[in-house]
């Protein structure tokens, strides 16, 4: 089952911003660190690209993803025309303030009085946005919350005389073009929760686990792995605590162990885990036509994290 969500106000909340657009002179673009390209939004690269605007790409919650796809996914941006990537915890202050220095980078020539550095903030719901534009104003001018889409129009702050902050709605695109990708926004938190039932999306993260962070479950929930599939873990962690349906003899409750095991995953208790890196991304679009939805996943990286350019240029058509 393929996962869609593209809540009504995000129409005029993307032509909110192709309108700002033309007025910025920096995209601050922040992912998810634990699925930094499947959480990268075409519309805002095509906005931007229509533009020529440089782009700051931000890995945020970088304390919950993995240290080493991190660092590849800093390499493999790096790459890119026009876009510097940082990686940081929108909670850590010092984090934070590293980032007006880096944007103003890629826009030497706005660094005075008479023409500001304009920053725009952009990205999918619950990244952390709203986060990041608190930490950088250091008051709180936005709602934080730990659901998506809770920002639903753009506010603007001169921050300084010399730098002018815009935040924006989390912005979805009309269609996910790869089911794995729906599946691991949906893992992370990114998409509204009537769109998904989280079973099957714990049966897919509990397949990445399997092949990339077993040790991670079988630590946490104290499992046995061998001869468990997805649908097998998500039993286990119910019959490890204890999720059965009332009144129904013992029956295992799956929707409340797939909350466990998704609670635990965003929360970090599962350790530092990434979902995707440059190499699984690459299996993962390689192979996307040959399996099932919900068993695209890849174990250890079949292609190089860097790779020669033009094997990073395939991973994804939707860029560049």
């Amino acid at each position: 089952m393929a996962i869609q969500w593209f809540p009504g106000h995000m129409t005029a909340a993307r032509k909110k911003a192709a309108e700002t657009m033309a007025e910025i002179d920096v995209v601050i673009e922040v992912l998810d660190a634990r699925v930094p390209e499947a959480g990268s939004n075409p519309m805002i690269h095509e906005l931007r690209a229509h533009r020529q605007r440089p782009c700051l790409k931000v890995l945020n919650k970088t304390d919950l993803a993995d240290p080493a796809a991190t660092a590849a996914w800093i390499a493999y941006f790096e790459q890119q025309p026009g876009v510097k990537a940082v990686a940081i915890s929108a909670k850590k202050p010092g984090d934070v303030a590293k980032l007006p220095g880096l944007a103003q980078k890629l826009a030497p020539h706005r660094d005075d009085n008479f023409k500001p550095l304009r920053l725009m903030i952009m990205g999918i719901p619950n990244v952390g946005k709203s986060t990041l534009m608190n930490a950088l104003v250091k008051k709180k001018v936005a709602r934080v919350g730990d659901e998506p889409a809770v920002t639903k129009s753009q506010q603007r702050i001169n921050l300084t005389p010399r730098l002018t902050l815009v935040d924006t709605p989390g912005l979805m695109w009309p269609k996910i073009e790869h089911d794995a990708d729906g599946y691991m926004l949906a893992a992370c938190h990114a998409i509204g929760k009537n769109a998904v039932v989280d079973e099957t999306v714990a049966e897919f993260l509990a397949g990445i686990l399997l092949a990339r962070y077993p040790q991670a479950l079988a630590d946490r929930y104290k499992l046995k792995l061998d001869g468990l599939d997805p649908v097998g873990v998500v039993e286990a962690v119910a019959k490890k605590r204890g999720c059965l349906r009332q009144g129904r003899g013992g029956e295992l409750d799956l929707e409340k162990a797939a909350n466990i095991l998704l609670t635990d995953f965003r929360s970090g208790a599962l350790g530092r885990i990434s979902l995707e890196t440059p190499g699984t991304r690459a299996a993962m679009l390689a192979t996307a036509s040959e399996k099932p939805a919900r068993y695209q996943t890849v174990g250890p990286d079949t292609a190089s994290e860097n790779g020669d350019p033009e094997q990073r240029e395939q991973i994804d058509p939707r860029r560049n």
